[in-house]
């Protein structure tokens, strides 16, 4: 299928009022960006967040597909742990992207593993979700201090501008190991970041112990959880994208800083600077299991 060949139904629809945001604006967007945002949905069980009547509105988060796509579509069932499965889009193509932003999808979240392997992570996601009122330089500073925890124990890091509160920290990973030992491997390096500086930083999971303090999200590395996409919309008002940057970038950028119209003149001029992500999980990610040994000789 041609992406071009997608004919946009109620286009005028406003989804972002404050804009005002068409859908026509949305599809636009993801034809824009296309070329540079499937790599990272490919092969990859996603979840859709979908605000037919805008972000005004109530949405709902989607995983189950099973119903009225077209045949062209990729659709692939996946075990839960439970003993059921869901039957999920794989986004593999320009074609799909649009398709599912013309069925109002401003949001894509994926997994952290591949159809082909799906208990073998090649990402491991540490999401820094800071409290109200917290600093954007607060914010750089412990993502910085994530990368150096991450090379230190043989990984590379990348982050990502999440399109909303905070910043996504990610280290791709070789697939020899499961989900069973990636998530605890990364609440290890949340632990030891929260033990270095307990009053800024936290992982406890109930929001009313966190107090004013950073919460190292890592429960996005366990089987079937989900972080939000590259260059995906995110469903709040300004239509900011999630957007990696690079490191040296880090200092100038805000997690929402980047809109629907900013992230495409962006990369017109700019290399994807999670490129080298998508060749690393390919090619040369590291190990979890060498990686976890080395962070408890550290500590």
């Amino acid at each position: 299928m041609n992406p071009d060949e997608i004919e946009v139904s109620r286009p005028g629809k406003v989804l972002y009022p404050d804009g005002p945001v068409t859908k026509d604006d949305v599809v636009s967007y993801y034809r824009r960006v296309a070329e540079v945002m499937v790599p990272h949905l490919r092969g990859r069980p996603l979840t859709m967040r979908r605000f037919p009547d805008g972000i005004g509105e109530q949405g709902w988060f989607q995983k189950e597909a099973s119903d009225f796509f077209p045949d062209w579509v990729r659709i692939e069932e996946v075990p839960t742990r439970d003993g059921g499965s869901v039957h999920h889009v794989i986004c593999d193509d320009a074609a799909t992207l649009v398709y599912l932003a013309n069925q109002a999808t401003l949001e894509f979240h994926v997994w952290n593993s591949t159809v082909g392997a799906l208990d073998k992570p090649d990402l491991l996601v540490i999401d820094l979700d800071p409290p109200d009122g917290a600093g954007v330089a607060e914010l750089r500073s412990v993502a910085r201090r994530a990368r150096d925890l991450l090379g230190q124990v043989g990984l590379a890091a990348f982050v990502q501008a999440t399109g909303g509160r905070g910043f996504h920290v990610v280290a791709p990973l070789d697939r020899t190991a499961t989900h069973d030992v990636v998530l605890p491997f990364a609440r290890e390096l949340a632990d030891f970041l929260a033990a270095a500086d307990p009053d800024r930083l936290t992982t406890q999971q109930r929001k009313n112990k966190r107090g004013d303090r950073i919460f190292l999200d890592v429960n996005r590395n366990g089987y079937a959880q989900t972080f939000i996409a590259p260059y995906s919309l995110r469903a709040r008002p300004g239509a900011a994208a999630a957007t990696p940057v690079d490191w040296a970038e880090l200092g100038r950028a805000t997690p929402n800083g980047f809109d629907l119209r900013r992230v495409p003149r962006r990369l017109a001029r700019k290399t994807d600077p999670w490129r080298a992500l998508v060749a690393a999980s390919e090619r040369s990610a590291g190990s979890a299991e060498k990686a976890f040994d080395r962070l408890h000789r550290l500590t």
